[in-house]
């Protein structure tokens, strides 16, 4: 039997072999994370309609080239919302000892092999459904962690 001391070290070194993740979005020269608007905030654990977030917010202009931020395979589309609006997409992503979701983006596939840096998809509206919002990617990793330490 496997200890988890032995998970716990496996699973570190695999983070530690993938590095920091690329840039998300074009234009930016680094991963800034959303401050607070009207709408709320967006660092990890904001509070968000009595629940805290379970992700985090990375700024990102409405149309702009959204980009893989680690070399992994996308397996399948991800909605954040039951209801169908303008920027209900998104895509899941493993590989590198990562599991994420990406939401509030058109992606060019929704399966597959993706490079870090490789071109995701495009940033949908987010002004169409949220006026006055910052506009940005949202990042969750799929076991609901803290992504804050990679971007």
């Amino acid at each position: 039997m496997i200890s988890s001391r032995v998970l716990l070290l496996a699973a570190l070194i695999s983070t530690a072999l993938a590095g920091p993740w690329a840039n998300i979005c074009a234009g930016k020269s680094s991963n800034e994370i959303r401050t607070c608007d009207s709408l709320g905030c967006g660092q990890y654990t904001a509070h968000r309609n009595h629940r805290p977030h379970q992700g985090v917010d990375v700024l990102c202009s409405d149309g702009s080239t959204v980009f893989a931020p680690f070399s992994g395979m996308i397996v399948g589309q991800e909605k954040p919302y039951k209801n169908k609006n303008a920027i209900n997409n998104g895509v899941r992503i493993s590989g590198r000892g990562f599991c994420i979701k990406m939401f509030y983006i058109k992606p060019i596939k929704y399966k597959g092999s993706i490079k870090k840096g490789e071109k995701l998809g495009t940033l949908l509206p987010l002004q169409r459904v949220y006026p006055g919002i910052q506009s940005h990617v949202h990042i969750e990793n799929c076991d609901l962690s803290d992504p804050t330490g990679y971007l």
